[in-house]
């Protein structure tokens, strides 16, 4: 039976654990991939003490789906009185569950979670595959953002 559910510090290793499942699939890693200490020590100490909400699925206590949604707060504006913002992140569904409805099911309840938590805005960085999701729970181009990225030296 497929059970969805808001990860709490009790869920740690099953958030580790799909952490890394979804880093070594979406960048095409071997199984035997070796992570960062730092990585894992970072990851892990985020979903402990970190401002965000995670949507984990599990099919008979196994983790096939997560998501991730994390806040922050920026000096508020007119259009975002508040300064609360939020990032839908690592969207992820096994692929043996995908085209179920699982993704959309995952962010219409982190969608939720972010009004009901103050924020005014919702960004993601999207795939081409997940476009199509996202376009259909009205999320649009923002042609006014820019990035400069700081890559690591390692």
């Amino acid at each position: 039976m497929i059970e969805y559910k808001i990860a709490g510090s009790e869920d740690i290793e099953l958030l580790m654990s799909s952490r890394l499942e979804m880093l070594r699939i979406v960048n095409d890693l071997d199984d035997d991939y070796q992570y960062d200490e730092e990585l894992i020590s970072c990851s892990r100490d985020y979903f402990l003490n970190g401002d965000q909400t995670t949507v984990l699925v599990l099919d008979d206590g196994k983790v096939i789906a997560c998501a991730s949604m994390s806040y922050m707060w920026i000096m508020p504006t007119f259009a975002h009185p508040t300064g609360k913002r939020a990032h839908l992140m690592n969207v992820y569904t096994n692929k043996d569950y995908r085209r179920q409805g699982i993704a959309r099911k995952m962010v219409q309840m982190l969608i939720e979670d972010a009004w009901d938590r103050g924020a005014t805005e919702i960004s993601l960085d999207a795939t081409e595959s997940g476009r199509p999701l996202y376009e259909s729970l009205g999320f649009g181009d923002n042609r006014t953002c820019m990035n400069l990225i700081r890559y690591s030296d390692k």
